[in-house]
């Protein structure tokens, strides 16, 4: 049989009650004849509660002053729910033993609270498992060259677990988390959205990049890079489901571009209501603008996204961008205190009360007209759009964040998604 790689997310490791359910199911697949891997994430709002100590210890500065220390704080979380499945599953019957990311080890850089992953070394994983063990691993974290604790960043369990099966060229790996896969768009948003049996890796990833939480971006990037098939699926089915259907259930993430794949020209809507537009007026156009204002907030670690430059006038432009809602202030007080006087540039304006939605579909390669399709359909809103960008497979806009649900529900319409059939392998 195959080797399979399992992650469980904190909502499936919420409680003693979630834990033995998941025990169940791993063993199921065992018995099955697979060899498993198992990559638990920290108790859902265990990690919140550990670093929320350390800013009540620290109020006055922020907590990545405390990088190392606070690595070794919220490793403890994932430690604790892989400890506590090893003795569920072993209550179960199965074999099974837990480590530590620094006991495997997975080696990675020394960025503390956003460390990479370098290497894993699978000699003693592959030991445990030809014995017969459940392996279980603890996500989101890893040792560095100096033996120090580090953490991945927050959505690092994700990562851990695709990394894990790169590492063993696991058969695949199945995320199950609190939805039952990738749909067309949030269905909290539109209740009509549908699931997606299949989706690209590449529509995946603009999906991931452009707000949909269902994967963390970086390990859909890591699953890309390495091609791990990757399957989205509830850990809230019963446990006992018949383990064939299990393993077609949920969304497959896959690098075939089928025929059917081809059949869909949107694939889904995302969203982002973390959006703040920022724009620096009067900026005398010169060659290296572009440069002096971005390269001063990238030096920040200010993450940008969508970039806008208007045309010349009078030998001056107006320069606008987005960033994280919660680096709005900070973006502005740089600007103004540090790139405005250099630049000689007018004024900063800004709005930190914009959204970004997407459409996202391979198909958009083939079509001809879907972005105009998508602002017409904005205009019959009435909504305003203030950014555009654009990629092969996706189009994204600005628009004001009050917007944001009426134009996702009218595009999900407009391109067919609620509707059985459409949409690529949507279903009920």
């Amino acid at each position: 049989m195959a080797l399979i790689v399992h992650k469980y997310g904190g909502t499936s490791m919420g409680s003693t009650e979630r834990i033995c359910n998941v025990a169940k199911r791993v063993a199921k697949w065992a018995r099955a004849g697979h060899q498993m891997v198992v990559v638990p994430s920290a108790m859902s709002g265990e990690t919140n509660r550990l670093l929320g100590l350390a800013r009540e210890l620290a109020p006055a500065k922020p907590t990545d002053a405390y990088g190392r220390e606070l690595d070794m704080l919220a490793a403890t979380g994932e430690q604790a729910s892989s400890a506590l499945l090893a003795i569920a599953l072993q209550a179960e019957g199965m074999p099974s033993v837990s480590y530590a990311g620094w006991q495997v080890p997975i080696r990675t850089d020394s960025a503390y609270t956003k460390a990479r992953i370098e290497s894993i070394d699978d000699t003693r994983v592959r030991a445990d498992l030809d014995a017969g063990k459940v392996v279980i691993v603890t996500g989101f974290q890893g040792i560095d060259d100096e033996g120090h604790i580090t953490t991945l960043g927050r959505g690092g369990s994700d990562t851990s677990a695709v990394a894990v099966a790169t590492a063993l060229k696991a058969h695949e790996c199945l995320i199950f988390t609190d939805v039952d896969g990738v749909y067309t768009t949030d269905p909290r948003v539109v209740p009509e959205a549908r699931r997606l049996k299949t989706v690209s890796f590449e529509e995946m990833l603009e999906m991931a990049s452009l707000g949909s939480k269902v994967l963390q971006i970086r390990s859909v990037e890591f699953a890309g890079k390495y091609k791990v098939p990757l399957r989205v699926l509830s850990s809230f089915t019963p446990w006992d489901i018949d383990i064939d259907q299990e393993a077609r259930s949920g969304t497959l993430i896959t690098f075939e571009e089928d025929e059917q794949m081809e059949q869909a020209i949107v694939s889904g809507i995302a969203f982002s209501r973390e959006e703040a537009k920022i724009s620096v007026l009067g900026v005398p156009d010169r060659p290296g603008i572009a440069y002096q204002i971005l390269g001063a907030v990238a030096d920040a670690n200010i993450e940008v996204d969508v970039i806008i430059q208007n045309i010349s006038k009078d030998g001056k432009t107006d320069f606008s961008f987005t960033v994280n809602r919660a680096d709005y202030a900070r973006t502005v007080d740089l600007l103004k205190d540090k790139v405005l006087p250099a630049l000689g540039a007018q004024e900063v304006k800004g709005d930190p009360k914009t959204c970004k939605v997407s459409i996202v579909g391979i198909g958009m390669r083939s079509h001809v007209g879907i972005a105009s399709q998508m602002f017409r359909c904005l205009a019959e809103e009435g909504i305003n759009i203030q950014m555009i960008s654009t990629s092969e497979i996706k189009t994204s806009v600005v628009i004001d964040e009050k917007y944001m649900e009426l134009a996702v529900r009218a595009l999900h319409k407009t391109f067919g998604l609620d509707q059985s059939g459409n949409g690529k392998n949507a279903q009920s």
